[in-house]
C-alpha cells in the first residue's frame, strides 16, 4: 500500500465538530496546494461519500470544481433532485445534470443476470461521465470520494469510480481524493460540519447499481416504479422508529400472485407484485441479523405499499446472513 494512504497511527478520531472543522481546513489548504488554478472534475452520485468529497473541494477551490451528476434512473425517489438542490443551488457548485434515464433503461431490458446488469451500468456509467468530461477544457483533476475501508479492502479506490475504468485518453488526471483516509463514521461528521442536510450525510447504505440489484430480474420501468414508491415508503415509515436499523429497504421479485379488486363493487382477479421488506443490523455486512420490526408499523406499510399499482402483497424478509446475502441481487 502507498504511503499516502495509510492513515498514521497518530491520527485522532473525528468525532466532534471541532476536530471535524480542523481537518476541513487543513484540507482545505491541501487541496488548494494540490490544485492550484487548474479544474477538477467529480462524479456526484449523491451518496455520503462523494457528497462530503464535493462539498469540500468546493469549499477550497469554488468553481474550479466541475460536478457530473448522472440520473440511471435507478436511484431512490426524490434523490436526484436533492442532489440539484443542494449543489446546484446551496453550494452553488457547477453541477452538470445528464438524464440518461432511457438509456440506461432501455440497455437493460431483458437483461436478468445479477452480474450482467452490474456491468451494463458500470459501463454506460463511465461512458456517460467520459462523454461530459470531454466537452470541458483544462480539466487535470479527478476528484474521489474514495474513504479509507476502500484502501484497506482493496488496496486502491472505489472500483465504480477509478480512473483506470476510464477511456485511455482520460487516464492521466491526477487524483484529489481528500477523505481517503476517514472511516465512514468520520465522514459523517466532516459532512455535518460541512453543512450537507442530515438525510444525505446519514444516508443509508446504497449499492452502486442503485435500485437495479432491488427490482430483481429483468428490470421493467413499470415494476421499478412501483419499487421506489415502496422504498420511500419503507425508509419513512421505519426511519420513525426510536432506534433504526441499520439499513432497511425493499424489493419486488419478477414473479407475480394472485390478487383481488373491487370494481363497480364486484370483486376482480388480477395478477400482481410482491414487495418485499428487508431490514437489518450488523457490525461489518459479512453478517447480519434481522430486528424486530413493530406489528403495527409492519401493517402501515403494508396498507400504505398496497395502493401502489401492480402491488397486491407485502412480505417481511427475516432471513439472516448467512445463508442469506443482504441484498436480493
Amino acid at each position: 500500500m502507498e504511503q499516502g494512504n495509510v492513515r498514521p497511527a497518530e491520527m485522532e478520531r473525528i468525532t466532534n465538530e471541532t476536530l471535524a472543522n480542523a481537518f476541513i481546513e487543513e484540507q482545505i489548504q491541501a487541496i488548494r496546494s494540490q490544485v492550484g488554478d487548474k479544474k477538477v472534475l467529480l462524479a456526484l452520485s449523491g451518496g455520503v461519500d462523494s457528497s462530503v468529497c464535493a462539498a469540500l473541494i468546493s469549499k477550497a477551490i469554488g468553481k474550479q470544481l466541475t460536478c457530473v451528476h448522472v440520473n440511471h434512473g435507478l436511484l431512490r425517489k426524490g434523490e436526484p433532485e436533492q442532489v440539484c438542490e443542494v449543489f446546484g443551488k446551496q453550494f452553488d457548485v457547477n453541477l452538470i445534470y445528464v438524464d440518461a434515464v432511457d438509456r440506461f433503461l432501455d440497455a437493460l431490458a431483458g437483461v436478468s443476470d445479477p452480474e450482467q446488469k452490474r456491468k451494463i451500468i458500470g459501463k454506460i456509467f463511465i461512458d456517460v461521465f467520459a462523454e461530459e468530461a470531454r466537452k470541458l477544457d483544462g480539466v487535470s483533476f479527478l476528484g474521489q470520494g474514495t474513504i479509507y475501508p476502500d484502501i484497506l479492502e482493496s488496496h486502491g479506490v472505489k472500483a465504480h469510480h477509478n480512473v483506470g475504468g476510464l477511456p485511455e485518453d482520460m487516464r492521466d488526471f491526477e487524483l484529489v481524493e481528500p477523505v481517503k483516509l476517514l472511516y465512514k463514521d468520520e465522514v459523517r461528521v466532516v459532512g455535518k460540519a460541512l453543512g450537507l442536510p442530515d438525510n444525505m450525510v446519514f444516508r443509508q447504505p446504497f449499492p452502486g447499481p442503485g435500485l437495479g440489484v432491488r427490482c430483481v430480474g429483468a428490470i421493467t420501468r413499470d415494476r421499478l416504479e412501483a419499487l421506489r414508491e415502496a422504498d420511500a415508503i419503507v425508509r419513512e415509515e421505519i426511519g420513525k422508529l426510536p432506534e433504526t436499523p441499520w439499513q432497511y429497504f425493499c424489493a419486488i421479485p419478477d414473479i407475480v400472485s394472485t390478487g383481488i379488486r373491487y370494481v363497480d363493487g364486484k370483486g376482480v382477479r388480477y395478477m400482481g407484485w410482491a414487495v418485499v421488506i428487508r431490514a437489518v443490523n450488523t457490525v461489518d455486512a459479512v453478517a447480519a441479523t434481522v430486528p424486530e420490526i413493530p406489528f403495527p408499523v409492519l401493517c402501515k406499510m403494508r396498507d400504505r405499499i398496497v395502493q401502489i399499482p401492480g402491488v397486491n402483497r407485502v412480505l417481511w424478509d427475516i432471513s439472516e446472513k448467512p445463508v442469506a446475502t443482504i441484498e436480493w441481487e
